[in-house]
């Protein structure tokens, strides 16, 4: 296997919470080695659809998720679980950007295949967390939020910048700290070593998205921050909630502005 996105549909296809996680990393690890060519001549991408995934866990709409606190040894799996959900789910968007998205420079490729890669990592250790909680990942349900995003800006890869990096994975920015706060209060600092990790590198993935965004936006001569609010209102109702982690997203390329566009959509009627 020498073409990038050949590896790309492969590691979409892995259906396993071992196979997707190994393969990913061989194929970052590949990449990073110079073993991996954007083939100008690969077939084009097939229409978008649901990667693998194992038969657990069960996919759920979000209000079927039964609300739980911190407060037991269930409660925290729980937690863990569902971001270990997020992190599975996030190697397969970067690995669909890849993808999907041709004649890209090849600063873009290289960004996503590593963020392929963080996210193997981090699903790992949450993985080994849960297991040392006595659970694994399947034991509860989970939602395809995430997935439903991509597949609805597949044909357009402004908005798939704009909206799984910047608005989808940017709340992990918003609700980290917070958990974060609440796990050291318990006294469960293997959990919180884990989640400062993916807080910082998580910066740095919304940051790509943002550059990807206005890269998308300059070369259509789109203005970003009108366009950023057209896409919030058309695609993300019901999905920003405030506070947002307003240090962080400025770390991770957005402006005042679009701040402000964040927070008039979380505070639009009928939100």
């Amino acid at each position: 296997m020498t073409s990038l996105f050949t590896a790309a549909r492969a590691c979409l296809d892995a259906a396993t919470a071992d196979d997707k996680p190994a393969l990913t990393l061989a194929m970052a690890a590949a990449f990073a080695r110079g073993e991996l060519v954007v083939d100008d001549d690969a077939p084009p991408p097939a229409p978008i659809r649901m990667p693998g995934r194992p038969a657990r866990p069960v996919l759920v709409h979000p209000r079927d998720l039964p609300r739980r606190g911190f407060g037991t040894d269930e409660g925290r799996a729980a937690f863990i679980h569902a971001v270990a959900h997020i992190e599975f789910n996030a190697m397969d968007l970067a690995w669909d950007a890849v993808y999907r998205f041709r004649g890209m420079p090849a600063a873009f490729y290289a960004d996503w295949v590593a963020v392929a890669g963080d996210e193997a990592r981090h699903f790992n250790l949450l993985r080994e967390r849960l297991r040392d909680l006595g659970r694994d990942y399947g034991d509860f349900d989970a939602h395809n939020g995430l997935w439903e995003m991509a597949e609805k800006t597949a044909h357009d890869g402004l908005a798939r910048m704009a909206l799984v990096p910047r608005v989808l994975e940017a709340r992990g920015l918003d609700v980290t700290p917070g958990m974060i706060v609440k796990l050291r209060g318990l006294g469960d600092l293997a959990t919180v070593g884990i989640l400062e990790v993916i807080l910082r590198e998580e910066v740095a993935h919304v940051a790509a998205g943002s550059r990807w965004y206005r890269w998308y936006c300059a070369r259509a001569g789109i203005e970003p921050r009108a366009r950023f609010r057209e896409l919030l209102r058309d695609y993300a109702s019901g999905v920003l909630h405030k506070p947002f982690n307003t240090e962080a997203r400025l770390q991770a390329g957005f402006d005042a502005e679009e701040l402000e566009s964040l927070l008039a959509q979380a505070d639009a009627p009928g939100h």
